[in-house]
């Protein structure tokens, strides 16, 4: 059973800056595929960025793209997301999610078997 603690959300003025963070225990974290996903107040949730089991492949969306980076630390555990440029679009509940399936990393929450119980990003203007 993986379970997964989001850290790093918080206040921030537009244009600022934040890094979330995820951690994960329970399994081997390299066999994981990796994903950030984000649900504002009466929005599905939505796709924010994923990474490969080693970090070499990783997708953002177009709404982040340019401005997000997603990366991870296997010798930690743990994975990132680098928020720059922020906008008050980017105010959401973000959760990070984990996939066992050994598959490449994807843009779907269904493929996703694990999920942290989100931490709360408030971009301000």
């Amino acid at each position: 059973q993986v379970q997964l603690m989001e850290s790093g959300g918080g206040l921030v003025q537009a244009g600022g800056s934040l890094r979330l963070s995820c951690a994960a225990s329970g399994h081997t974290f390299s066999t994981l595929s990796m994903g950030w996903f984000r649900q504002a107040p009466g929005r599905e949730r939505e796709f924010v960025a994923s990474i490969s089991h080693f970090g070499g492949t990783t997708y953002a969306s177009d709404s982040v793209k340019g401005r997000f980076t997603i990366s991870r630390d296997n010798n930690k555990n743990t994975m990132y997301l680098q928020m720059n440029s922020l906008k008050t679009e980017d105010t959401a509940m973000y959760y990070c999610a984990a996939a066992a399936d050994m598959l490449p990393a994807s843009s779907r929450a269904i493929r996703y078997d694990y999920w942290g119980q989100g931490t709360q990003v408030t971009v301000s203007s």
